[in-house]
This record gives C-alpha cells, sequence and structure tokens, in this order.
C-alpha cells in the first residue's frame, strides 16, 4: 500500500467515527472522543512502523501479537523509542527483529516478568510403586 492509499484509509475511518459520534447521544460524546483519541494514537503507532520496518518484519511483530500481545508491544515500544532517538539508520529487517526480539526475551527473563519462562514439572512421588512388588518375589 502506499501512503496515499493509507491517508485515504486514515480519512475514511476518521469520518466514520465523526459519523458516528454526531449520531450518538449528548452524554456519550465523551466516550467518542477517547475513541477517536485511540485511534489517532494508534494510527500514529502505525505510522511510524511502517516507516522503520520492512514488510517481513512487519509480518513478523504481526504473528508474534497474535501469539503474545505484550512481547509485542514491547518490541513495537522499543523500536519507536529506537527510532525517535536517531538510534535507527535503515529499516529494520527480520534478522535485526530476531535480535531486538532475543533482547526482549533476555530481559523479561531476568526481570522476572511474562510468566512464559520455564515450565517446571514436579511429580509427587507415591509410596508405593508397582516395581516394589517384583523385588518381593
Amino acid at each position: 500500500m502506499s501512503d496515499a492509499d493509507l491517508e485515504e484509509i486514515r480519512k475514511g475511518r476518521l469520518a466514520q467515527l465523526q459519523q458516528q459520534q454526531g449520531g450518538a447521544s449528548g452524554g456519550g460524546s465523551g466516550g467518542g472522543q477517547e475513541e477517536q483519541r485511540n485511534f489517532q494514537t494508534a494510527d500514529a503507532r502505525n505510522s511510524i512502523l511502517s516507516q522503520i520496518l520492512t514488510p517481513e518484519a512487519a509480518d513478523r511483530i504481526g504473528r508474534i501479537r497474535l501469539v503474545k500481545e505484550s512481547r509485542a508491544t514491547d518490541v513495537e515500544n522499543r523500536l519507536i523509542m529506537l527510532a525517535r532517538t536517531g538510534q535507527l539508520r535503515q529499516k529494520v529487517n527480520e534478522v535485526q527483529l530476531k535480535e531486538l526480539l532475543g533482547a526482549v526475551a533476555e530481559n523479561q527473563e531476568r526481570e522476572g516478568g511474562g510468566g512464559g519462562g520455564r515450565i517446571v514439572v514436579q511429580r509427587r512421588k507415591a509410596d508405593w510403586d508397582d516395581d516394589d512388588d517384583l523385588l518381593d518375589l
């Protein structure tokens, strides 16, 4: 999609939101403004990400979002921060994104957050065991 196509979609969506807000009751206008603000921030994020990610990297983040939305949001936030501080010289490709994902996963594991680390299974040992019966013979 070109920038012109994206701009048309944005304008159409904004007009749709304004139309919904106009059709809503007078008491619901605060919620419409909040919804419009959320749409604008999401639109700004998507615009920044489309400028700094290659299509393959954007697809990978989309697949990650399907599995774990918090991890995708963390990676996106880190990418946006790097772009705003001028630390990105070129578009981020899939290999660079994998490295960033590894760094984010390592950081979350070190902090102990996320709950997605290791799975530890503890099995209780019973007092009796079928193998013990064979030894009695």
